[in-house]
């Protein structure tokens, strides 16, 4: 990836509406070069799709939080496969430090949300987590 392309995405995250000319304009590269380029992103895994952003606001009884998890022995591998598995995780991070992953979490009322996280407490390799809730979108 150069510096174009982290452009492009840039520009795809804020507006993924944007039409190729809009975003060749942008770049000012041709439309064809704009097109070969997704193309080449989305064949390379780098633009995994194309997806709506719904405003927080648009539903007033969603949850959303973050969930930091501490693994313990030998079952990363198999408990990030259990976790990828849950439709409620949108999105799984490895990070540094105490925890070994985020996940995000989204469900549609609070009595979704319990049920996730006590399915995610309760599986084997979960030694601790935490979880906020995000509350505003600033």
């Amino acid at each position: 990836m150069d510096h174009t392309d982290r452009r492009l995405l840039a520009i795809l995250r804020s507006d993924g509406r944007a039409s190729v000319s809009k975003l060749a304009d942008m770049l000012k590269i041709s439309r064809g070069t704009v097109q070969n380029r997704i193309d080449r992103l989305i064949s390379q895994g780098v633009i995994a799709g194309f997806s709506a952003r719904i405003t927080a606001a648009s539903d007033p009884h969603e949850v959303r939080a973050i969930m930091l998890i501490e693994i313990t022995g030998g079952r990363t591998v198999a408990l990030v496969n259990t976790l990828r598995g849950i439709p409620e995780i949108r999105a799984l991070h490895t990070t540094n430090g105490a925890w070994d992953l985020v996940a995000e979490i989204q469900t549609e009322n609070l009595a979704e949300f319990d049920r996730v996280l006590r399915h995610v407490r309760a599986l084997d390799g979960v030694s601790k987590s935490e979880t906020s809730l995000l509350l505003t979108t600033i």
